[in-house]
């Protein structure tokens, strides 16, 4: 059979928009729901949520029931081992946090590879490969593989351009939490002054042909930052959903 083809990788690439919404909650009822949600990816957050490794091969089998959207993984961490298992897993699109230069960015990539230009471990009994059923995997993967490096404090702005321009390096995601607290704003992503370092640094990769990508839960800047040319937003995050759900519906009977 033949490798399947990664539809964001593509997307992204061709400038479509896709909004995204961000997995939180571990199991799979919530990554299935999310899934089936009329979005064009949902991440599995594996780094600030309670979600560990093991509880992505669920997560990605429960989104996958829906071709129309795609799955990504954040890892913890820049570390191989972590990408390794979450690409067995059957991973096409990886998001690698906290990303500050060149070299950290080529690591990634390097986690991304097969030898002789990465170190990922070969295995062949696995949900990448459909368990043995995809012809020439280990020459093909690649090609279908999406890496999105995370850049989100001022080091990694600094660094933007060799960053976003590292070969195998797909997308650069904006963080704007992180990067507020960077510029000595902690927690305020809105701030004028982020605002317009993340506005910055998506004309920057737009005049790169890099697609960026950022987290937005304000409506009104989503479509900004979209109109600025950003390609992958993500517009909302499952656990913030079922707090401002609860709230309200508490605060109806108060």
């Amino acid at each position: 059979m033949q490798n399947p083809k990664n539809r964001f990788k593509s997307a992204i690439a061709n400038g479509t928009r896709q909004l995204g919404v961000w997995n939180t909650i571990g199991g799979n009822t919530v990554p299935e729901l999310l899934g089936g949600a009329g979005f064009e990816w949902v991440l599995v957050d594996c780094e600030h949520a309670a979600i560990e490794t093991i509880e992505v091969l669920p997560a990605l089998q429960a989104i996958g029931q829906n071709p129309d959207t795609s799955a990504v993984v954040r890892v913890a961490a820049n570390d191989a081992t972590l990408f390794k298992r979450v690409l067995d897993m059957g991973a096409q699109n990886v998001m690698v946090p906290y990303v500050q230069t060149a070299r950290e960015a080529a690591a990634a990539v390097h986690a991304m590879r097969y030898g002789p230009h990465g170190m990922r471990g070969m295995a062949g009994m696995t949900r990448a490969t459909r368990y043995g059923k995809v012809d020439d995997y280990f020459d093909v993967a690649e090609d279908e593989l999406c890496l999105i490096v995370q850049v989100e404090t001022q080091t990694g702005l600094e660094n933007l351009d060799a960053i976003a321009g590292t070969d195998g390096v797909d997308a650069v995601f904006i963080g704007p939490a992180d990067l507020s607290a960077s510029m000595g704003l902690r927690g305020q992503m809105t701030h004028p002054d982020v605002d317009k370092a993340v506005s910055n640094a998506i004309n920057r990769l737009g005049e790169m042909g890099v697609p960026a990508g950022v987290m937005a839960l304000d409506p009104d800047i989503a479509d900004r930052y979209l109109a600025l040319g950003a390609t992958f937003v993500a517009v909302a995050v499952d656990l913030v959903v079922l707090a401002d759900a609860v709230s309200n519906i508490r605060n109806r009977f108060t």
